[in-house]
């Protein structure tokens, strides 16, 4: 019998618990808290869009139909919600970077607010073109945000004209509002979060162009298959999507422990396994002109890929 507050999951898993039907499809996971879930109903994300709007793709995901609009199972919800939980922490504990998407009205607090909370990148104003196939120039724009804000904070726009320095500033401001999220990743992200399939369609296409994998909260009238981890739910009440994010970013914050408990774990440790005299020997000049070779050479390697 299924123990009380258990949800299976269904990554085509191999390690499923005893007496349940088709083995090989479940995973046994913990379940969410009682007052989460009841949060969650709450909040109504499981009332998607009207049964005319859906994407038939959706079915699997869908209870039944209730005055023309869409029931989202939300169970269905849960198992997104853990799947992706478990999936960020593991993928934050191996030193990768989360990069959260919401630039819907509904979203752009909770999303600005949690990110900011566990030291995660964002956009949650205008989704640019290139972020992430064109990251080299999205980094020489925020290169010139940062010089823009030098100048400004030594008073030398003041040295301009009336109108260039009024031009310098909106350029300052605009490359804030759409960059200013993710002026610290310094590297293509791990994974991507998304709110809202259809409005993030192209951070979306950016991120499979690129081989990202993406999690998504998706209502009645997107298409889960172009996800690698759907949350069916609705994406268009603010407090449901406060919810998800607030929960999936408790699972970038476990991660982030992980990752530090990772780090410490070796300089307590040491190389047990270097001989005694060895272990503490510092490194030569010779070892420093072999790295710096070997930098080299990743980078040539990697410009010649690109």
């Amino acid at each position: 019998m299924r123990p009380a507050g258990t949800f299976y999951t269904h990554p085509r898993c191999s390690d499923a618990p005893n007496g349940v039907a088709n083995p090989g499809r479940w995973l046994e996971v913990l379940a969410l808290s009682a007052q989460l879930v009841k949060d969650l109903v709450d909040s109504g994300i499981h009332l998607g869009h009207r049964a005319s709007r859906w994407n038939p793709k959706m079915k699997p995901y869908i209870f039944g139909k209730r005055n023309l609009i869409h029931v989202i199972n939300i169970k269905e919800t849960l198992k997104g919600i853990l799947l992706s939980k478990k999936f960020l922490a593991q993928m934050v504990s191996d030193n990768k970077d989360i990069l959260i998407v919401g630039t819907k009205r509904q979203a752009r607090k909770s999303v600005q607010e949690n990110s900011e909370r566990v030291s995660m990148h964002y956009v949650n104003d205008r989704w640019l073109g290139g972020t992430l196939t064109n990251f080299r120039e999205i980094r020489k724009r925020i290169g010139r945000l940062e010089y823009l804000e030098q100048l400004d904070s030594q008073n030398l726009l003041d040295q301009y004209s009336k109108k260039e320095g009024s031009t310098l500033r909106r350029e300052m401001t605009k490359i804030q509002r759409n960059l200013g999220g993710i002026r610290k990743m310094e590297r293509l992200p791990g994974a991507l979060l998304v709110i809202d399939q259809r409005r993030e369609l192209n951070a979306i296409k950016e991120a499979k162009k690129m081989g990202i994998p993406v999690i998504c909260l998706l209502d009645t009238d997107c298409d889960p298959d172009v996800v690698d981890i759907p949350i069916p739910g609705n994406d268009d009440g603010m407090r449901g999507i406060e919810i998800v994010v607030k929960e999936l970013c408790d699972a970038i914050a476990e991660g982030m422990h992980m990752r530090a408990e990772k780090a410490v774990a070796p300089a307590a440790g040491g190389d047990e396994s270097a001989p005694a005299g060895r272990r503490n020997r510092r490194p030569s000049a010779a070892d420093a002109a072999d790295a710096a070779a070997a930098e080299k050479k990743a980078d040539i390697e990697g410009m010649t890929a690109q």
